[in-house]
């Protein structure tokens, strides 16, 4: 049995040599925002002792609606070192790392990402994703990626599925025509956690003019989130590292 009390209700489902495979794993998180702080706290609360934090943003106002290491007292602290402290009040033996850093072409290979077992994408920034998915599939680190988690409010349509299957995600579909238009398909296939529900209207937004001006304002706006959307997405994704584990027992 395990030494600790704190994961007897994880063994009782992985076994004690499950939950030893599962405290050897390394993991990697890219972006630990409304998606990614969920699943990081899921993956420590169940086992996982090896991982990697990497957000280059400091905890803002707006991000207190739906990141779990958001409060009003951790406004302009870096996100990682947040998130991190608290990870620890829940496994001080853990081995998580923060690194406040943008991943991007510049700095890709700076993160060794062939020798994980796991790498999570919770990456927003759609080129700086598709870099990560591509470089990540032509090592043998196993990859589960966020799809889309905003302007969504009904939690019966996120689902679980291969990249190229993934149907109704307009990230999903923006990232396939950027791989096809640069010519950067992946040798592996991986799964991602998306929603299949049409993008909603941010009807909070109020300009009314319709200037050429304002339209590219309304671009550059953050899109409408909400927590019980994005804590699934994280939730998902900790779930498929933790099935993988099994299966990989």
């Amino acid at each position: 049995m395990l030494e600790h009390e704190r994961f007897q209700r994880a063994e009782l489902l992985f076994g004690e040599e499950g939950m030893t495979g599962i405290f050897a794993k390394r993991v990697i998180l890219f972006g630990v925002g409304g998606v990614g702080s969920w699943c990081a706290e899921a993956l420590v609360r169940s086992g996982i002792h090896h991982l990697t934090l990497v957000d280059c943003d400091c905890v803002c106002e707006s991000n207190i609606n739906r990141q779990l290491m958001a409060t009003v007292e951790t406004v302009g602290r870096p996100k990682v070192d947040v998130l991190r402290e608290r990870l620890l009040t829940i496994n001080p033996d853990a081995d998580i790392t923060a690194l406040q850093r943008m991943f991007n072409a510049d700095t890709a290979a700076d993160f060794n990402i062939g020798s994980y077992d796991f790498v999570i994408d919770a990456i927003d920034s759609l080129k700086d994703k598709a870099l990560l998915i591509k470089m990540t599939c032509d090592t043998d680190a196993q990859l589960f990626s966020s799809m889309g988690a905003a302007l969504k409010m009904d939690t019966s349509h996120i689902q679980v599925a291969e990249f190229w299957k993934v149907k109704g995600d307009p990230l999903a579909r923006a990232l396939r025509n950027y791989f096809k238009r640069n010519k950067m398909l992946s040798r592996r296939k991986f799964m991602c956690v998306f929603s299949d529900e049409p993008p909603l209207p941010n009807i909070g937004d109020k300009m009314a003019d319709n200037s050429a001006a304002s339209s590219q304002l309304a671009q550059k706006r953050p899109n409408g989130s909400l927590a019980h959307i994005t804590g699934i997405f994280g939730f998902t994704l900790a779930g498929l590292v933790l099935n993988a584990c099994r299966v990989s027992e």
